[in-house]
Formats: C-alpha cells, sequence, structure tokens
C-alpha cells in the first residue's frame, strides 16, 4: 500500500475540522481524466439535444416525455453508470457517477427528479442490498431503462421521522409471501414506475421493512392523481395505495427491520448526489443571465455593465465553483474510501455503503449549501431578467420554481443541519475524530494571551487558509462549550445546533474552494487562475460575515458573564483578517470574466 493510500486511509470523514488539507490531496473537476471528459461532453451533448431544447415541454406536466427522455438516457447507457457490470452496468467509480448526475440534471427538475429517483433510490437499495438472485433478476432491467424504479418510504404522518410508518407487511399462513397495505405519498416516477422499493412493518417491530415490489395493478397496487406542485411539473409524482398486496418473501430487502438502515444509507448517497444535481443549474441559470444581461441595453448601456447586475452575476458563478469545489472533493474521498475497502477484502456493497457512510456528514453538508446556492442563484437569474425573468416564456421563472424542491428533498436542510453536528459529535464519541483535543486547544487559547506579531502571508492564500484555521477553531469553541454544557440534552437545544452547523457549513465550503484555488494556481500559474483565486477569496469574505453572526447568536444565548465576554473576544479574534479583501474589485473581476466568457467556464 502507498504512502498516499495510507495517508488517505486515515483521513475520515469529519476530520477535515481538526486535520489539515493539503491541496494536493484534494480531487477536483480539472483533475477529470479523458474518459471523464468524454462522458461529461456525451451527457451535456444529451441534455442540449433531447432536454435543454424542448424545457417547454416539462413545463407543460407532460409526463410521457419525461418518460421517453428516461428511456433515451438508459438507450445511451446513461442510467447505468452506477450498476456494477455484473449486473449490465458501467460500473465507473463514484467521481463518474458524480459526474453524470451533475450534468445531466441542470436543463429541467423535472427530468433531474427522475433520473436521481430511478438511478439512485429506486435501483441502488437493489444493487446495494439486494441478494445475487435480486440483483439478477431487476438490476439489468432498471440499468437499461427497460423497467422504472421508484421509492415509497413518506406516508401522511411519517415525513422526517421515517420510521414511523403505519404500512403493514403481514406474513401469510404459508410462509411463502407478505401482504403489503398502506399509503406512501409523494412518490417519484410512481405514474411510469415498474418497480416500488417499499419499506413496511411487521407486526409491532421496532424498525421497518424494505421489499421489491414489482407494480402490478392486479395486485391490490393503485395511484392517486397525479399531484399539483410548485415546479417539477413533469415529474410524476402520485400516492400509492396497497390493499393487501402480495409479495413474495424472496423480495424482502436484506433482512427483518434493516429498512431504517436502508433508507439512511440511501439518503447519505442522495445528498451528495443531490449536490451534484444542483450544480449544472447554477452553470445554464448563470450563462442564461449573462447572455440576457449582454443583449439588453438599458440607459443606452448593456446591463452586464452595471456594478449591481455584476455583484449577481459575480456571487452566481462564485457558488457554482465553491459547490463544484466541495462535492467532487468529497466525492473522491468516498471513492478512495471505497476503493480501500475493496483492497481489504470487502464486496463491493459493503465497501460502497461504508465508503459513503464515512463521508454522511460531509453529504449533509453538500446538501444544505448547494441547495440553497442554486435557489439564490435562480433567484438572483430572475432578477438580472427583470420582468421577463417573471415570465413562463423564459427558464428563470420555472428554474426558480424546480429548485425549491432541493431544500426539501433527502430530509430537509433543517434535519441536515443538525444531522451534521450529532453525526460529528457520535465521530467524536466514537474516537473516529479527535473533537476533544483541538477543543482543549482551543479553550487554552482563549485564556493566554494573543500574540501581536505580524504573520507572514506572502505566499498565495496563505492569509485565506489562516482565516480558515480561525472558522474551525469558532466552531471547536462553540460547540465544544454547547456539548460541555448540555451534553446528550444537546440535541433538544435546536437552535444552537443549527448555529453551530452553519459554522461547520461555512468552513467545509470555504476550504474547499481555498484549496481548489490553490491547486490549480500552483498547476497551472497564478496568473492564469487570477478569477478562481477571487472566488476563494469572496466566498471566504461572507462565510466569515456568517460564522461571526452565528457563533454571536449562540454564545450570547448559553454563555454569561466573564464566559460570556471571553468567547466573545474569542471569536473577535479568530475572524480578524490583517488584510481585508477588496470586496468590489473581486466581484468586478469575477464579473468580467464570466462576461468575457459568455458564461461559466471555470471547469
Amino acid at each position: 500500500m502507498s504512502s498516499e493510500t495510507k495517508q488517505k486511509e486515515i483521513t475520515r470523514g469529519g476530520q477535515f475540522l481538526v486535520k489539515e488539507t493539503a491541496c494536493e490531496d484534494v480531487f477536483t473537476l480539472e483533475d477529470l481524466t479523458e474518459e471523464q471528459r468524454m462522458m461529461r461532453e456525451s451527457t451535456i451533448e444529451f441534455v442540449d439535444r433531447e432536454l435543454w431544447a424542448h424545457w417547454e415541454r416539462f413545463e407543460q406536466k407532460d409526463y410521457a416525455f419525461t418518460e421517453a427522455c428516461m428511456k433515451k438516457a438508459g438507450e445511451l447507457g446513461l442510467l447505468s453508470i452506477a450498476v456494477p457490470e455484473s449486473y449490465g452496468g458501467m460500473g465507473m467509480g463514484f467521481v463518474s457517477t458524480m459526474l453524470v448526475c451533475d450534468y445531466i440534471s441542470g436543463a429541467s427538475g423535472s427530468f433531474s427528479t427522475a433520473f436521481g429517483a430511478h438511478t439512485g433510490i429506486g435501483t441502488m437499495p437493489i444493487t446495494l442490498y439486494g441478494t445475487e438472485e435480486q440483483k439478477m433478476k431487476y438490476v439489468p432491467k432498471l440499468a437499461s431503462g427497460e423497467w422504472m424504479g421508484a421509492y415509497c418510504l413518506t406516508e401522511p404522518g411519517a415525513g422526517s421521522d421515517a420510521n414511523s410508518g403505519k404500512t403493514k407487511a403481514v406474513l401469510s399462513e404459508d410462509g411463502k409471501h407478505y401482504k403489503i397495505t398502506g399509503q406512501k405519498m409523494w412518490i417519484s416516477n410512481a405514474g411510469f414506475c415498474d418497480l416500488f422499493i417499499v419499506f413496511a412493518r411487521i407486526e409491532d417491530d421496532q424498525y421497518i421493512t424494505g421489499f421489491i415490489v414489482e407494480n402490478d395493478p392486479e395486485n391490490g397496487i393503485t395511484l392517486g392523481d397525479e399531484e399539483k406542485k410548485l415546479g417539477i411539473h413533469s415529474s410524476s409524482t402520485r400516492q400509492v395505495f396497497f390493499n393487501d398486496t402480495v409479495v413474495p418473501v424472496e423480495n424482502m430487502l436484506s433482512e427483518r427491520q434493516a429498512g431504517f438502515k436502508i433508507a439512511m444509507n440511501a439518503l447519505n448517497v442522495g445528498r451528495i448526489k443531490l449536490a451534484a444535481a444542483c450544480l449544472e443549474a447554477q452553470r445554464r441559470v448563470t450563462d442564461e443571465a449573462v447572455r440576457y444581461a449582454k443583449e439588453r441595453i438599458q440607459f443606452k448601456t448593456p446591463i452586464i455593465d452595471f456594478g449591481a447586475i455584476k455583484a449577481k452575476i459575480a456571487t452566481m458563478a462564485t457558488n457554482a465553483y465553491v459547490g463544484e469545489a466541495a462535492s467532487y472533493r468529497a466525492a473522491r474521498n468516498i471513492e478512495d474510501r471505497i476503493a480501500m475497502r475493496v483492497a481489504e477484502g470487502n464486496s463491493h456493497q459493503e465497501a460502497e455503503l461504508k465508503g459513503v457512510e464515512e463521508y454522511a456528514i460531509e453529504c449533509s453538508i453538500l446538501k444544505v449549501a448547494v441547495s440553497e446556492d442554486v435557489q439564490q442563484t435562480t433567484d438572483e437569474g430572475i432578477q438580472v431578467f427583470g420582468g421577463m425573468g417573471f415570465s413562463a416564456d423564459t427558464p428563470m421563472e420555472s428554474a426558480w420554481r424546480d429548485a425549491r424542491i432541493a431544500r426539501i428533498y433527502e430530509g430537509t436542510n433543517e434535519i441536515n443541519r443538525m444531522l451534521s453536528v450529532g453525526m460529528l459529535v457520535k465521530k467524536a464519541m466514537k474516537g473516529h475524530v479527535d473533537l476533544l483535543g483541538p477543543a482543549t486547544a482551543v479553550g487554552e487559547e482563549l485564556l493566554g494571551v494573543p500574540s501581536f506579531d505580524t504573520p507572514d502571508y506572502s505566499e498565495l492564500l496563505a492569509e485565506e487558509k489562516a482565516m480558515v484555521k480561525g472558522l474551525k477553531k469558532v466552531f471547536l469553541m462553540v460547540a465544544g462549550k454547547a456539548v460541555q454544557q448540555f451534553g446528550p440534552d444537546l440535541e433538544e437545544h435546536q437552535q444552537l445546533l443549527m448555529a453551530a452547523a452553519d459554522i461547520l457549513i461555512e468552513v467545509y465550503m470555504a476550504e474547499s474552494a481555498v484549496l481548489r484555488a490553490e491547486k490549480n494556481a500552483k498547476r497551472s500559474g497564478e496568473d492564469s487562475q487570477k478569477t478562481q483565486i477571487a472566488m476563494a477569496q469572496l466566498y471566504l469574505y461572507d462565510a466569515v460575515d456568517i460564522v461571526m453572526r452565528k457563533a454571536k447568536e449562540a454564545i450570547i444565548s448559553f454563555a454569561e458573564g466573564d464566559e460570556q465576554r471571553m468567547m466573545l473576544m474569542g471569536l473577535k479574534r479568530f475572524t480578524k483578517y490583517q488584510n481585508q479583501p477588496n470586496v468590489v474589485q473581486l466581484k468586478e473581476m469575477i464579473a468580467d470574466a464570466v462576461a468575457e466568457s459568455n458564461g461559466y467556464t471555470f471547469d
């Protein structure tokens, strides 16, 4: 095993907070192989030809068109990227699966939802938890697009609390099949799927159980009407009713009561894939906004030349750049972890499950950050278009509506914020991430005399990396004190958890951007990366503001007297720039570069 692999082996999920990461150790879009670049180009070609050219059809509740586009994607092999070759798939690595999910998802939220529901939660549970017989029977049909998959977890009384479902599975007297009865709602692809992954409770089990259920209307399966939704108009979304639906015992997925585990692990993969699915939408919206702003003349001037518009374009491009940096950093970490487990003798199933689970914290962080960025980007896109942005004749209006669901999918952003901190604390308690040592060191630093020496920031991005270290100290200070004060009752203090989560999110996203810019500057030259460096600096500046606000909110809410004053002084010390960036200049530089390139071209 190489020294590089050994280093990666000890780098665990969540350790970004307490370990210094070298820029050479992060993966970026610029690191794609030639094969991956070709795959990206073919995906973009499919999207431009089949989806983007007909975006209006997705707004007309044309479910048949969505299904037809899915079939075409299947014919091109785009539904089989993550499926092992032995089951009719392409067996590509995790980064490649992210790449296709990313670039196939930017033209329409309707298609993106259908694609994600089918390839992710519709197919993946079988490839990762199914028996050999189940995989051989079902996965090739799903990989080719011959069959479409759907996932039945949510119920009227079971949303974020997924294990509270009331759907029942009753074993027959002869022990050969189960009869499933219950109601599922918000089921994507329900109108045209051939197979459901259904979760039900057997007797009074503590946990739900998963089943593979073929969609046969004569077997007690009925569908509600298509839901009337704010966005994703051509994503088939229906209630599904099961009435004594007969399911052979051999169609149980994994084992009895494993359903909750299956659902949670499926969500981990779904979260990082959802982040990827929000990236291309940001690029395309930015491209459209730039095109319109260059053509729209007001006061005898293209509006792209106005500072107010430049500020919007700069923020839109920056969010896309940072989202890419963080998403592909985590994707490669997952891929490396999977490869190590396979090398150690784990099966593909176990390796992928454990690989993704290891980075569940990062998956939740990315889900929150990128889903909120795409909402901001589409909102600003409408604003750049002005009145035309509000019109359904332009794609901005539909992009904004489609983006809204991303903050609800795969666990709401509120749930994911709390999960990210909660999982980190649990990892620390298990000894997987050493938070106690660094948190204690930060506490001692607060009691010590601060240095008044002027640091040497002559190296590229040296001050930015120092600022990221400071933000990590802020998290350790705030979270460490919260854990100390509330212990296991911390999860009851949701507003504090949310504040701590926002700090954690900004740390990961800002560090990812700085590392990407640094890596590219080192290999391509600083002069060629000035815009990317500016985006990293701009994002960090805004991140510092968010961290200061959220940390102050937490500190003044649970600390008092001298302790509160000391922590507030520490907050000021850890977030202090020696050299404040010229924010207006950064935005001008970014916007001018994007305009000159006629859109987002930083990948």
